[in-house]
């Protein structure tokens, strides 16, 4: 079977084109032109011409399939909160087409036989492309030194120990050292226990009124300039996950224009709120780095626009109603965001003016595929058809009561936002469609 999609507004990757055709066959695109007859089609397909699938979407957008470089699916031993499965509708549905997951499950991600197991319930998912992410340490317990070469031949695309910061430096050197004679990226979860320690929100206004023990922003950027410094010494690459602060961001800067290999991801949450926007002490609103000050929401949107922060990840963290109805001081650290991602992004930035639509697509699509090395984020003749198709003028309230996700723990619920992703094709195969196309 070949799909035609007609009259789309496209990104490619790298610019928007404001009206394109695209034809295509055996899960790759084999044709891109402003307008394609049906001769072309005709002369491009292999199949019988009748069995064509024809997709009117004028006023739409195409983009490539988003990826997600941090993802959490749960699973193994967290399948209450979430398994591969409903973690990989809940991206479908949001347009992801490329997840990672970060290996804070139960057992941890840090032998061989967890990410073959990662693999082969991902294989028989939805079509998602699931990458394990191999611990660092054994257990995440900071003491020794998982095994890299055993993790990356079973086919880890990078290390860390999300959820915890290794707290030792002479063993996170180690890791760099090691890391980089395999070529493998580190990310690092940059937090400073003894700094963060028993903290739930951020160190500022919003943590007094509540009277809730705040988590500092050197808790984070203590722990980025040092691994900073120790992946220089390594000449490794180290990603940084989820920035929050104003002073991690100058760090960085820093670093890149030393010429440090240093890339890094900024979440949308932290993109759009900031401390004064938790209006209650709900739990929803805890996530790990905490939701910070205006003045670090702005650093951050002003350092993606210079492409100091390199792409954007939802940091997904799925859990359940008791886990996170207790309170901000009782729950869990996380929020979802694979299904609002776009939609909050579109609504809060780009129509606001603060990020142009190409930017958030890049670091969405191109910009993760080319820093972690994925066959995967651009749209042009011969790639493969990893594509979602988004409606920028539908406009909805979001409910989480329609969330394929377990997770229910968002703080944009009842936020109205623009711009949803409406089908979601994987090499070329429709693995979600909104039921009113």
């Amino acid at each position: 079977m070949a799909v035609l999609i007609k009259n789309v507004q496209l990104f490619d990757g790298r610019q928007l084109h404001k009206s394109k055709d695209i034809l295509i066959e055996n899960e790759k695109i084999v044709a891109i032109e402003d307008k394609i007859d049906e001769r072309l089609v005709e002369n491009a397909i292999e199949d019988n011409y009748q069995d064509i699938v024809k997709i009117n979407a004028a006023g739409k957008l195409l983009t490539p399939g988003f990826i997600d470089m941090h993802v959490h699916l749960r699973e193994p031993g967290f399948e209450y909160k979430e398994t591969i499965e409903t973690g990989s509708k809940a991206a479908a549905k949001g347009g992801f087409t490329t997840i990672a997951c970060m290996p804070n499950t139960k057992p941890v991600t840090d032998s061989k036989e967890i990410v073959e197991y990662i693999y082969e319930k991902a294989n028989v998912n939805n079509g998602v492309k699931v990458y394990p992410i191999g611990a660092i340490t054994i257990g995440e317990k900071g003491q020794e030194l998982t095994n890299f070469q055993e993790l990356k031949d079973a086919g880890i695309i990078a290390l860390s120990d999300d959820g915890r910061g290794v707290q030792n430096a002479k063993l996170m050197q180690e890791a760099f050292n090691n890391a980089k004679s395999l070529e493998i990226p580190i990310i690092i979860h940059a937090e400073d226990d003894s700094l963060a320690a028993s903290g739930h929100l951020h160190d500022g206004q919003k943590a007094k009124e509540l009277n809730i023990k705040g988590i500092p922003s050197t808790s984070e950027s203590i722990m980025v300039a040092r691994d900073i410094l120790l992946a220089e010494s390594a000449k490794a690459h180290v990603h940084f996950a989820h920035l929050s602060a104003k002073e991690s961001v100058d760090w960085i800067e820093v670093a890149k224009a030393k010429g440090i290999h240093v890339t890094c991801e900024v979440t949308p949450q932290h993109l759009v709120m900031c401390d004064e926007d938790i209006l209650e002490d709900h739990g929803n609103y805890k996530v790990n780095p905490p939701i910070r000050s205006n003045e670090d929401q702005n650093a951050l949107i002003d350092a993606l626009n210079k492409g100091v922060i390199d792409i954007i990840a939802t940091d997904h963290a799925p859990h359940s109603d008791d886990e996170k109805n207790s309170g901000i001081e009782k729950s869990y650290f996380g929020m979802t965001g694979l299904e609002t991602a776009f939609a909050v992004l579109y609504t809060k930035l780009v129509l606001t003016g603060k990020i142009s639509l190409e930017r958030v697509l890049e670091s969405l699509t191109s910009k993760p595929a080319e820093i972690f090395n994925i066959n995967r984020g651009h749209i042009f003749v011969g790639s493969v058809a990893d594509m979602v198709l988004i409606d920028l003028n539908d406009k909805k309230v979001v409910e989480v009561d329609k969330f394929e996700s377990k997770g229910k723990n968002s703080p944009f619920i009842n936020w109205d936002l623009h711009g949803w992703p409406v089908l979601t094709m994987v090499a070329g195969k429709v693995i979600y469609k909104d039921e009113r196309v």
